[in-house]
């Protein structure tokens, strides 16, 4: 292969159609966009108006709402964590904490704390200190022979 013979597949890109030149190309007069009228014309940005009519955004009742004392947790599932100490990533006999798991790439971004749940088989014994866990994480990890402190628990008794 040379530089000068590099090229497109055959059918990757279509050539840009030429509107409003003249009747006869099929594409003239009105250039596609119908016939007169504000719609026909540049810098029309007219979403959600039904013409005069009460926009069904305004007919329909208000639902809901946002919470802002909810918590969002940066969710880990016990079998993620099982295959990131058997690769090596998370030490296992060291204690488990959002920093650690981030450390590890098993997470993104802390949030407001790592809540973890049952999901897969852990093997490892592993002490965490997380926000929270599941009753079946707790289990299982109880069942390893692991440890569990929950940060959000000891943080509400202390209120």
């Amino acid at each position: 292969m040379k530089l000068n013979e590099i090229k497109d597949n055959e059918g990757s890109t279509k050539n840009r159609k030429r509107v409003g030149r003249g009747i006869g190309s099929g594409s003239g007069k009105t250039g596609g966009r119908g016939v007169k009228g504000q719609k026909a014309r540049s810098g029309v940005a007219i979403n959600g108006f039904e013409g005069g009519q009460m926009p069904i955004y305004r007919r329909l009742p208000k639902r809901g709402f946002n919470n802002i004392f909810s918590s969002d947790f940066a969710i880990v599932s016990l079998g993620r964590i099982q295959v990131a100490i058997d690769a090596g990533k998370l030490d296992g006999k060291a204690t488990v904490d959002a920093a650690a798991l981030k450390a590890a790439g098993v997470i993104r971004r802390v949030k407001d704390g790592v809540r973890i749940l049952a999901d897969g088989e852990l093997t490892a014994k592993v002490t965490f200190e997380v926000a929270g866990a599941s009753k079946p994480a707790i289990e299982k990890i109880e069942k390893a022979g692991g440890s569990i402190k929950l940060l959000l628990a000891a943080a509400e008794a202390a209120e």
